[in-house]
């Protein structure tokens, strides 16, 4: 997720846009978020389940199956439209002007930008934009994005918050890992992807979200994050989002067969 608005969390091509970017950011593992690598090492097995997927190994080396990859973009669409359903009730949810601001740039650069860049990348892959809206959400897309609804719904801000990181930086940390190790030259069917969640942009964006997450946590909780009775409860659904990305890849995976 990224978009480049000046209040955004988001840029405009970034959890999902696939236009080159400049690269590479120098950026530390845990993007300046403590709160997120404490619920990142919590969560060992399944983020490394997430950020090292079989569908990612493919994406990177460029062996993934173009039907695969044309059916997670048409997924993915889905996905955004929940998305920013979710980043909308974290307007509702936030407890200060600057929370507010974020959500709300966030939102706009979604709906305005990303899902609108959504449309011209399938258009190139002839998926019309009807065709596109009228995508059958696959049921491990409905688990993923009604779980995070449901997450925002019932808690608080950094609840929902911790179920959308996942997604946010584990894009990020995917695009740095392969910008670092796959041969990306120019005959790389998938260039574009992986310079766009390599590239500075999208790189920012996560720090971004890694300080609203350190705000949203110090103000709801504050130092004594590891130790307050709400803790298990915000690793058990970062964990499960983790599980549930897991899953969106191997979706992916079996598309276009």
């Amino acid at each position: 997720m990224a978009h480049g608005d000046a209040t955004g969390i988001v840029s405009s091509h970034a959890r999902s846009g696939f236009r080159a970017q400049p690269r590479r950011a120098s950026v530390s593992p845990d993007y300046g978020s403590p709160v997120f690598a404490q619920l990142r090492d919590a969560s060992a097995d399944a983020w490394q389940g997430h950020v090292t997927h079989e569908f990612v190994r493919q994406l990177g080396d460029g062996s993934l199956h173009r039907g695969a990859f044309v059916h997670y973009l048409r997924q993915d669409y889905v996905f955004l439209f929940h998305f920013s359903r979710a980043w909308a009730l974290a307007v509702v949810k936030s407890e200060s002007l600057k929370e507010m601001e974020l959500a709300a740039g966030t939102v706009h650069a979604l709906v305005n930008e990303e899902m609108q860049l959504h449309v011209k990348t399938c258009a190139a892959e002839g998926i019309s934009a009807e065709a596109l809206f009228a995508t059958e959400e696959a049921p491990e897309n409905l688990a993923y994005t009604r779980f995070v609804m449901d997450t925002g719904l019932s808690g608080d801000l950094l609840d929902l918050l911790v179920a959308l990181v996942p997604c946010v930086i584990g894009y990020g940390e995917i695009g740095r890992h392969l910008a670092g190790t796959a041969k990306v030259d120019q005959a790389h069917p998938y260039r574009n992807w992986i310079d766009t969640y390599s590239g500075d942009e999208y790189q920012a964006t996560c720090r971004q979200v890694g300080a609203l997450l350190e705000r949203c946590a110090a103000a709801r909780i504050g130092p004594a994050l590891v130790s307050s009775p709400r803790w298990p409860r915000l690793v058990q659904r970062f964990r499960a989002a983790c599980l549930l990305e897991q899953n969106f890849w191997s979706m992916g995976l079996r598309g276009g067969y």
